[in-house]
């Protein structure tokens, strides 16, 4: 694989492989000053060239549920990585304005594609950017590949790839308005949502099943997760951002914080005030990351031993079945982590639903009733115009939000959820199979 390489913190002795010529380095900079990166990579390495190929229109290429999707930064087996694609230029010195362009669109890469020509590839150091480089060739090798077989690697199960004007008439539907979609010659509508994005509770599960389950799980057996795991780096790591909040939350005087003792204290005094403040947040059913990254680490261990099973509405399996043979991409966006949403899809009481899903958000992108949020969510799916996405949701807030991105937006209307508002404006569902 032929590379330069170029280390910002070695910036006045330029240790490199191939190292990039003046007129290039303008390139490199814009990583390190727009990614704070340690270091950059430029590869032309064959697989990076075919990876652009294969359609000469794609401004991205798009893979997911691929084993070395978790060697890049920010990214877990079950997410869809995207990588920009940029046009060539006759000199690599005229590519610097479009890689700026392509780093601000995407915030979330960490690299970008050059249309038969390479790839550059930054991390937080050498070793980093050299690693996500190999984990990106074998990518882009694997997508070669299937290609070649007649297979989709944008898709999580990597079936056939799929023609829509192929696809049954049967799974087509007339079922909310024409501003859904267009009338192909046969009368049928066209979906023009290029991607679904569904909110989870009270949405695609029963309120009472986070509420009733979920959440007493959480409150019954925080102090046994704390006491088990205390000296994890994963759950030091979770203490810290819980205490990160309750310094917050004390300055603003929010109810039921309590002060948490520092480290020199024993470590039963620490756990009793972690569990105090865990309570009063699950009692008030705060969005907040703290909260809900330490749910998630403990309904892992409630679904690995069997002691949870998720709950869906009967519809859910059937549509999310549904929009993937239609080539639809569904995205979860939901206040519990990540790591909690894929245990809930994978252990439902109709078997793993990962299969259908291309990636998952949560408060790590924003507040849900913020519209940055979804201006955050749209970048990151890289649609050309908001519009493309069709949000679902039971939270007219959420919808409200939504709309002022652009999104398309339907609310659902499911047992058990708060009445909506009078002249709310949006449309509305009962049911995924009305989508």
């Amino acid at each position: 694989m032929e590379m330069g390489l170029y280390c910002q913190r070695h910036f006045q002795s330029r240790i490199r492989i191939n190292a990039p010529s003046a007129q290039i380095v303008g390139l490199f900079m814009k990583a390190y000053q727009m990614r704070n990166a340690g270091a950059v990579i430029h590869s032309h390495g064959i697989e990076s060239c075919l990876a652009t190929m294969i359609d000469p229109l794609a401004k991205e290429f798009r893979i997911t549920h691929m084993e070395l999707i978790k060697g890049i930064q920010g990214h877990g087996y079950y997410d869809e990585l995207v990588v920009p694609i940029i046009e060539n230029a006759a000199y690599e010195y005229e590519l610097t304005e479009s890689l700026a362009k392509a780093i601000e669109a995407y915030p979330k890469t960490t690299a970008v594609l050059v249309r038969n020509h390479g790839i550059y590839v930054w991390g937080d150091s050498w070793i980093s950017a050299k690693t996500q480089a190999e984990c990106y060739h074998y990518l882009f090798d694997a997508a070669i590949k299937l290609h070649q077989l007649g297979l989709d690697w944008t898709t999580p199960n990597h079936g056939p790839i799929q023609n829509r004007k192929g696809i049954p008439d049967t799974y087509l539907k007339t079922s909310i308005s024409t501003k859904a979609g267009t009338k192909d010659s046969n009368n049928e509508i066209e979906p023009s949502s290029h991607c679904i994005l569904l909110d989870i509770e009270g949405t695609a599960t029963p309120i009472s099943f986070v509420s009733d389950v979920l959440f007493p799980y959480a409150r019954e057996n925080v102090g046994r997760h704390l006491s088990a795991t205390y000296e994890t780096a994963e759950t030091q790591d979770d203490m810290k951002l819980l205490r990160y909040q309750v310094e917050d939350d004390l300055v603003k005087g929010v109810e039921g914080a309590v002060p948490i003792p520092g480290d020199d204290a024993g470590k039963e005094e620490v756990i009793a005030a972690l569990v105090a403040n865990v309570e009063a947040m699950i009692r008030a059913d705060r969005k907040i990351t703290a909260l809900k990254q330490l749910q998630g680490h403990i309904w892992r261990t409630g679904f690995g031993k069997k002691e949870l099973e998720s709950v869906v509405f009967d519809d859910v399996p059937e549509a999310l079945e549904k929009w993937h043979a239609l080539g639809i991409k569904v995205y979860i966006y939901s206040s519990g982590s990540r790591l909690a949403q894929r245990l809930l899809f994978g252990n439902t009481n109709y078997g793993d639903l990962r299969k259908y899903l291309s990636g998952f958000f949560d408060t790590m992108v924003g507040n849900k009733k913020e519209t940055c949020s979804y201006v955050e969510i749209t970048e990151s799916l890289g649609v050309d115009k908001p519009s493309e996405i069709l949000f679902v949701t039971d939270v007219v807030q959420e919808a409200a939000a939504a709309k002022a991105a652009g999104l398309e937006v339907l609310i659902c209307v499911r047992p058990g959820n708060a009445p909506l508002p009078e002249n709310h404006g949006f449309k509305t569902i009962t049911s995924f199979s009305e989508i």
